[in-house]
C-alpha cells in the first residue's frame, strides 16, 4: 500500500499537527494557496512534494509551481487544480483516477463516474467555522481510499 498525503490552503502556516499527519507519505500533494516557500521547504523534510499555485500565491517564489498538475503514481493518474470550478474537461474521459482541489477550505471526498474527488480542506489559519484538516489517499492494487483527517474541529 502507498499513502499519498494531501494538503491545501496553508496560507503560510504549517501546523505541527499537519506535519505529524503527513509523516510517512510516499508523496505529499499541496493543492495551492501555499502562502510562502517555507511551507514547501517544511513539507520536503517529510518526503517528495508536488505543489501547485493557488489564487493567493504571488511573487517570484511561485514561478516554480504550475497552475495545475498531472501526476502518475502507483498506476494512478491524479489531476491537481486549486479551484475545482476552473476544471474545464471531463476527468473520467481524460483517463484520470483522482482529482484533487483546494480553494473552498471545506474538506470533502466523493466519487463521480469512477473518479475520486478530494478536497482536503484548509490546513492553515481557520476560516469561518470550517475545520482545519488534511487528507490522505491510500492506494492498494490501483484501488483508492481517501480519508479526511480533522486537525482542529
Amino acid at each position: 500500500m502507498i499513502r499519498i498525503g494531501v494538503i491545501s490552503d496553508t496560507h503560510g502556516l504549517l501546523r505541527p499537527e499537519a506535519v505529524a499527519c503527513l509523516q510517512g507519505s510516499a508523496l505529499i500533494i499541496h493543492a495551492g494557496d501555499i502562502g510562502s516557500v517555507e511551507i514547501i521547504n517544511g513539507l520536503e523534510t517529510l518526503g517528495p512534494v508536488r505543489a501547485i499555485r493557488g489564487n493567493v500565491d504571488r511573487g517570484a517564489w511561485t514561478n516554480r509551481f504550475p497552475d495545475h498538475a498531472d501526476i502518475e503514481i502507483a498506476g494512478l493518474r491524479i489531476y491537481v487544480i486549486h479551484d475545482l470550478k476552473a476544471l474545464d474537461f471531463d476527468p473520467a474521459q481524460a483517463g484520470f483516477n483522482v482529482v484533487i482541489s483546494g480553494h473552498s477550505h471545506s474538506p470533502k471526498t466523493w466519487r463521480e463516474n469512477g473518479v475520486l474527488y478530494l478536497n482536503p480542506g484548509s490546513a492553515g489559519p481557520r476560516r469561518f467555522r470550517l475545520p482545519v484538516a488534511v487528507a490522505s489517499i491510500d492506494v492498494a492494487k490501483r484501488k483508492t481510499t481517501a480519508e479526511i483527517h480533522t486537525l482542529i474541529p
